[in-house]
């Protein structure tokens, strides 16, 4: 319960970008982001994760998870792991949000690489929406 706790409070100071301690961005924000362009970044970070934010913690931690896998970055996939089960991902979850992001990349590599027409792809896709 205690590393839930812990895993919890770390989220929180995340998401919020800010630390408990003096309302600091935390170090890997404050140490790696160009000083005059910090508080604009931070503003971004804390509107799309605030109270208007159209999608819930989870969700929002899912995708983030799977866009960190495919980049791939060890940092990102680490504290959206930990973000996502403190917003309540169970690992099934987990698995699957990074299974459907390699899905996706599978089949963005294939078609891609194979240079399929776009206009017939939009084609398949409309019709598969009823033309919509």
């Amino acid at each position: 319960m205690k590393s839930i706790y812990i895993v919890t409070i770390v989220s929180v100071i995340f998401l919020s970008a800010t630390s408990v301690i003096g309302g600091e961005p935390p170090a890997f924000f404050k140490n790696t982001y160009p000083t005059h362009a910090l508080k604009s970044a931070l503003e971004a970070r804390q509107i799309l994760n605030g109270n208007d934010a159209q999608l819930d913690a989870k969700t929002r931690e899912l995708i983030s998870l799977g866009v960190a896998a495919q980049i791939p970055c060890s940092y990102c996939v680490y504290i959206h792991t930990k973000n996502a089960m403190a917003a309540g991902a169970s690992e099934a979850e987990i698995r699957e949000a990074v299974a459907a992001a390699a899905q996706i990349r599978l089949w963005s590599t294939v078609i891609n690489g194979m240079g399929y027409d776009f206009d017939a792809f939009k084609a398949e896709v409309d019709k598969i929406h009823g033309g919509k």
